[in-house]
């Protein structure tokens, strides 16, 4: 009997080891929540996202850009230097494999001519055919895996000639822990 309970909880405690985590980005906003996959492939942009999401820089900022059919754009501080403060800046990290396809997280620019991302800002492609004229000129990192339907709901929204909300959509941004069992049910493409 001893033997039997001491198989049956080496079994228990064997199904309960500890999976990989990984960190996904978080972007809560009045509409629900949308999850994102960082691409080990840019690494420079996961990392400055990651580490702008712990610092909390997007929780006062809101989707200042919306524009159906092509992209949902959040994170501008709309600051007289633009873009141009170099610790907000980061080298182009094009990759041939991320492309522009409908969901896909993007860096914003401006038209500098090294390419280089301003890491203040993302979008989040709503096209559903994609943007791939945007391919080889600005930076994937990643990818929606949960919420393109929270995306779809912004970019309808009432806006601005600038295409600016109305009604300002703020920005919750978190980086969370997912681990492999329930990441490979929101992205079914995932391979650790």
């Amino acid at each position: 009997m001893r033997a039997l309970f001491s198989l049956l909880m080496i079994s228990v405690l064997g199904s309960c080891v500890a999976q990989n985590t990984y960190e996904i980005g978080q972007i809560k906003t009045s509409f629900g929540e949308v999850l994102v996959w960082l691409h080990d492939e840019t690494p420079n942009h996961k990392a400055s996202f990651i580490q702008l999401a712990k610092d909390g820089y997007w929780d006062s900022l809101t989707f200042n850009r919306v524009i159906p059919d092509f992209v949902a754009q959040g994170g501008c501080p709309d600051t007289p230097d633009g873009f141009k403060d170099p610790k907000y800046l980061l080298e182009p990290e094009f990759n041939d494999k991320l492309r522009h396809a409908y969901g896909a997280l993007g860096a914003g620019r401006d038209d500098n001519p090294g390419k280089l991302s301003a890491r203040c800002q993302f979008y989040i492609v709503q096209n559903k055919e994609g943007e791939h004229r945007l391919d080889g000129d600005y930076t994937v990192f990643g990818k929606v895996i949960k919420g393109m339907d929270i995306v779809d709901t912004i970019v309808a929204v009432n806006r601005d000639p600038k295409d600016e909300p109305m009604v300002p959509i703020s920005l919750d941004i978190n980086i969370i822990l997912l681990d492999e069992v329930e990441l490979s049910k929101l992205y079914p493409d995932f391979k650790n």
